[in-house]
């Protein structure tokens, strides 16, 4: 049986954290260890985690960094300091499912080519009331399933991430290969950067149900975007074009970097990459230039027929957009 660690980062997490522990508490695999890297609280977070490893029934290590070091190298050293064969990858203010460890090690004891395991998110408020969505719904189409499942997982995580870090799990002798987690890539922290060697060197595998309630808050650092009702069209869309240049910029660097990393050579010996980041690359053009179409749309209606005409006469609606609705919407609502 594998040795399962849970990596988990803190910081000024108190408020949430008693209810994470507590859920690894309740698994019906239990962890072997835990290892916790805070990166200087000034709550009671090293408080709450001192009090629950005495009494909790399985190891915990708590490191304190001497400095700040931020989200993407904090979880790298908690990475490092792991000691069992697969590592799970833990937030401080979300709620484990009971099975999550159970179902996840079994994936990974069905077969030594699984590298990597991540799993889709039931959205929660902050008292974990349910929201009515999943995280996929907004981070993973059932296009982009399809093609996973087909194992071309690394292709849509060229084109963008989709795994993320509180619902993944990966094989320790992977670390080598994915160390040090670079922090110059845009639109990129660390789980995309694991996520992405991993599945471009070993299988990777989906399960469709949910293994964690993903607690959406105003001071998490990611999460999904619900404020999009409380901005203005224009400032939506200025908003989805500064995230699409970085994906532009996302996928340079990532040009660069396979022709020098040995950690992609095996893929790009497959597959043609530069052609897919060429394709990529124009289709976030054609998107930039969508939004930017609909972000200048006239104040006047009547002056908004002419140009989404053209817009719709490039097909741009229905690739980025929802088909004839927003061109509707475009016509006839305020700005």
């Amino acid at each position: 049986m594998n040795k399962v660690s849970i990596a988990l980062c803190t910081y000024n997490g108190a408020i949430f954290l008693p209810e994470q522990l507590k859920s690894f508490l309740q698994q019906t695999r239990p962890p072997d260890e835990l290892i916790v890297c805070d990166d200087r609280s000034g709550d009671a977070t090293i408080e709450i985690i001192e009090k629950f490893a005495e009494a909790a029934p399985f190891s915990v290590a708590l490191h304190v960094n001497d400095e700040n070091l931020g989200s993407t190298k904090n979880f790298e050293k908690a990475i490092a300091l792991c000691t069992g064969e697969l590592i799970f990858l833990s937030d401080q203010d979300d709620v484990w499912l009971p099975t999550k460890l159970e179902k996840f090690t079994a994936v990974f004891e069905q077969s030594k080519n699984v590298g990597m395991v991540f799993s889709d998110a039931e959205l929660v408020g902050e008292t974990l009331e349910p929201l009515g969505r999943r995280l996929w719904e907004f981070s993973f189409t059932p296009e982009d399933r399809r093609q996973a499942k087909r194992g071309k997982i690394f292709e849509v995580l060229l084109k963008k991430n989709v795994v993320t870090g509180a619902t993944m799990a990966f094989r320790a002798s992977f670390r080598a290969m994915f160390s040090p987690i670079p922090t110059d890539i845009p639109n990129t922290i660390h789980d995309a950067w694991i996520a992405f060697v991993i599945a471009a060197n070993a299988e990777v595998k989906l399960i469709k149900e949910c293994s964690i309630l993903y607690r959406q808050h105003a001071n998490q650092q990611l999460g999904i975007d619900w404020k999009y009702k409380e901005i203005t069209r224009r400032e939506r869309y200025v908003k989805s074009i500064g995230f699409q240049q970085k994906e532009q910029d996302r996928l340079i660097k990532l040009a660069e970097i396979f022709k020098s990393s040995p950690q992609f050579q095996k893929k790009v010996a497959e597959i043609r990459i530069d052609e897919l980041i060429e394709s990529f690359i124009e289709e976030g053009n054609q998107m930039i230039r969508h939004y930017e179409t609909r972000k200048n749309l006239p104040s006047e209606k009547l002056k908004r027929i002419s140009p989404i005409i053209k817009e719709l006469s490039t097909g741009r609606y229905n690739r980025f957009s929802k088909g004839f609705i927003s061109p509707v919407k475009d016509l006839l609502e305020s700005w």
